[in-house]
């Protein structure tokens, strides 16, 4: 299904409901699904109103009152709320668009899995890569090259400036590491084993094993000081070498995902991007914050 949004321009937009009325999602999740076409935004709870109203659409006080008014639900939340009202969506069988990562930690990470397993309601993770046409580009001529090997780079000075306590305690493991770790296995295969060195707060290294024999690293910090930050995969192969920077993803890749959120709901079933995949990328990332301790 990724990639492959459906005819869905005569069908009822897909109402759904955000969780969350922070900066990114006043700039990016509340405008994304507001301007449909796939989408309207039914409302909004946040655990601080005044902090909503601002988003133009109606403010619930009870997140119950929200499930009320939508079939689907779009979270901006740190990742520990995120885990726990995730739960109370998907038993409320609402669809979920999931912010990544999927939890603060591995039990979180696995008891919404699980309990979206359990429901059978649709849900799929916010990994921005993933749905720009240029990455989809890239994966395509990676398989032409018989890849053995890559890298990614995720470099930037976030640390300095972003409001947020969860990445000024994690790091950029727990940020940025759901892409880069993604990217690798999207054009390498699953992967298998992880060996990281480090600081959260630093600079960390990750040398990754995936199931089709390849090998890779992913090097990722938010404490560089640096002008303009960095994001890119390379990847190596029998027949050549295929690059993506992170500055080519395009202005489309929102709207685009939330076009195949939409299908997602409509069609039902799976998607590549659902829980389960962000379960694995939240196993990989607890396997190497374990070896930064």
């Amino acid at each position: 299904m990724l990639g492959q949004v459906g005819e869905l321009s005569t069908v009822e937009p897909v109402a759904v409901g955000l969780i969350g009325a922070g900066p990114w999602a006043e700039a990016v999740h509340a405008p994304t699904l507001a301007a449909g076409p796939h989408t309207r935004l039914a409302g909004v709870w946040a655990r601080r109103p005044r902090s909503a109203a601002r988003l133009g659409v109606p403010v619930y006080e009870r997140i119950e009152e929200l499930f009320e008014v939508c079939e689907a639900v779009a979270f901006c939340v740190p990742p520990a709320v995120q885990a726990e009202l995730g739960v109370l969506a998907a038993k409320a069988g609402k669809a979920l668009l999931l912010e990544k990562p999927l939890a603060a930690d591995l039990d979180g990470a696995r008891r919404l899995a699980d309990t979206i397993s359990e429901t059978g309601v649709a849900s799929q993770m916010v990994l921005t890569f993933r749905y720009s046409a240029a990455t989809k580009a890239f994966l395509e001529r990676v398989r032409a090259i018989e890849p053995f090997g890559g890298y990614a780079l995720n470099i930037s000075g976030a640390l300095y400036s972003i409001d947020s306590p969860w990445r000024q305690e994690r790091g950029a493991i727990l940020d940025v590491g759901p892409h880069m770790i993604d990217m690798l296995g999207a054009a390498l295969g699953p992967i298998t084993g992880v060996r990281a060195h480090g600081h959260p707060l630093g600079w960390i290294g990750l040398l990754l094993e995936h199931e089709s024999g390849a090998v890779s690293e992913a090097s990722m910090s938010m404490a560089a000081r640096v002008d303009h930050g960095s994001s890119q995969v390379a990847i190596f192969g029998r027949h050549g070498s295929e690059g993506l920077d992170g500055g080519d993803l395009g202005y489309d890749v929102f709207p685009d995902m939330v076009a195949e959120f939409a299908q997602t709901v409509r069609r039902g079933g799976g998607h590549p991007l659902d829980a389960r995949h962000g379960l694995r990328l939240q196993e990989i990332i607890a396997a190497a914050e374990a070896q930064l301790v």
